[in-house]
């Protein structure tokens, strides 16, 4: 296979927490309603756990996060055309870093004029234009523009590809999934690098990567809906016998309904999986939960049926994205301890985009890492942004890190989450995302 890894150029109040929800890791003080208890094990696969990033050694980038999410000023936001008032805290951040990696790379968004945009009137400015999206500007090489048209093209019947999302939504989990696996799928000595890295003691070697994948898409002995993962890696395992990663990826999603239609089909699968301590749990079926018990169902399912002989459903999502970790967290409590489970059950494993990203680096791809950290993860720079506005240091001034290197060191250094501490309960309020339901509504 050819290396594809992509240059670092393109081509041409968590304010409000949800009904469940917990506290994202190493987090000093932000935390949820539930879930406040550490994880409990629920896999018996060796060193899969997140690692703790380790600082820059021997040349390579280490990539440390911030303690929180920033919180961004309005004013600020609608000045980057960022705006939307039913945007989670975590979520305004991360359209801001959208509308100013756009800009960074002269990447036009569409107006705001009906019928000028990619994705109808009143576009934010991470809505690229038309002509913008459809060159392939929403990826990060040419490369990964055409794999993601190949498996738009030759998706599997009935896949929930949403083409204005993929092509055109810089802030969609969409085009990430591509940005991020798509050098993989080009490169399995890249994709064994990585995930070998990940989970040593489940991956011996990669051998394909599909995107959009179900194993019984609509199919009886499954669940009878469209429930499928955002991709699906099959490997050679360390014992020789072939294995397959579902994979869910999150990137700004507020895990807020609505949920899918609850079907008999469900209920019977959550009680034939054996996974759960109580299978009629109606936290299991709540709206921020109910798509990875689905996910969840569906990879044990495919070892039950003998799609692969073993399996482990992974879940991956941003660390400052404390809705989504909340959730990970709390379908990871309504899971068997490991040492109650059947050894042919599929293991969940939550990991942080930061760890992904920190596994690319260890791999070799440093240029691919560096410019998936500069895109989705510096919420340092956001933060920097919005400090040098308010205080009138460098107003308006580009926030890129060659700019900010020019710049007196006049800023106080951001809180940096190095190790977990214990979390402070704090008042939890409500809000919902912008836009429809989520891809994985079953239907």
């Amino acid at each position: 296979m050819s290396n594809s890894t992509p240059s670092s150029q393109p081509i041409a109040s968590d304010s409000t927490a949800p009904a469940i929800t917990a506290p994202g890791p190493n987090s000093s003080d932000v935390t949820g309603t539930v879930a406040d208890a550490p994880a409990k094990s629920t896999s018996t696969i060796a060193r899969h756990q997140t690692r703790r990033a380790p600082r820059e050694k021997d040349g390579k980038p280490a990539f440390i996060q911030i303690a929180r999410t920033p919180l961004i000023p309005e004013k600020i936001l609608r000045d980057h055309g960022a705006f939307c008032v039913i945007d989670t805290r975590f979520r305004a951040a991360a359209r801001l870093l959208q509308c100013l990696w756009l800009r960074e790379h002269d990447i036009p968004a569409g107006s705001s004029d009906a019928g000028d945009t990619f994705d109808g009137p009143a576009a934010f400015g991470n809505i690229l234009s038309p002509d913008a999206a459809y060159a392939g500007r929403n990826f990060l090489s040419p490369a990964i523009h055409r794999l993601a048209l190949q498996e738009w093209l030759m998706c599997e019947e009935d896949a929930a590809i949403d083409e204005e999302r993929l092509l055109g939504n810089s802030l969609s989990s969409m085009p990430l999934v591509f940005n991020m696996f798509g050098p993989m799928a080009l490169d399995r000595k890249l994709a064994t690098a990585v995930f070998r890295e990940l989970l040593p003691g489940f991956v011996r070697s990669v051998e394909r990567i599909r995107f959009e994948h179900s194993p019984g898409r609509r199919d009886e002995r499954f669940l009878a809906d469209r429930t499928a993962f955002d991709l699906a890696v099959h490997v050679t395992t360390p014992s020789g016998e072939p294995g397959t990663l579902f994979i869910e990826v999150k990137y700004s999603e507020s895990m807020e309904g609505p949920a899918a239609r609850m079907r008999d089909r469900y209920n019977e699968a959550s009680k034939e999986v054996r996974l759960y301590d109580n299978p009629d749990s109606l936290i299991l079926r709540s709206a921020p939960v109910d798509q990875i018990w689905r996910e969840g169902m569906l990879a044990q399912l495919a070892v039950d049926n003998g799609i692969t002989p073993r399996a482990i459903f992974l879940a991956i999502g941003p660390k400052l994205n404390r809705r989504v970790q909340g959730v990970f967290r709390v379908y990871q409590g309504e899971l068997l301890d490991a040492d109650r489970q059947d050894a042919d059950r599929v293991p969940f494993i939550p990991l942080t985009l930061e760890t992904v990203i920190e596994a690319i680096v260890t791999a070799g791809a440093t240029d691919h890492a560096q410019v998936l950290w500069n895109r989705y993860c510096d919420f340092e720079r956001v933060y920097r942004l919005s400090l040098q506005q308010l205080t009138g240091d460098a107003a308006r001034a580009p926030a890129n890190k060659s700019a900010q290197h020019h710049q007196p060191a006049a800023l106080p250094p951001t809180r940096r989450a190095l190790a977990a501490t214990p979390a402070l309960r704090t008042r939890a309020a409500s809000s919902r995302p912008c836009g429809a339901a989520t891809k994985r509504e079953a239907v």
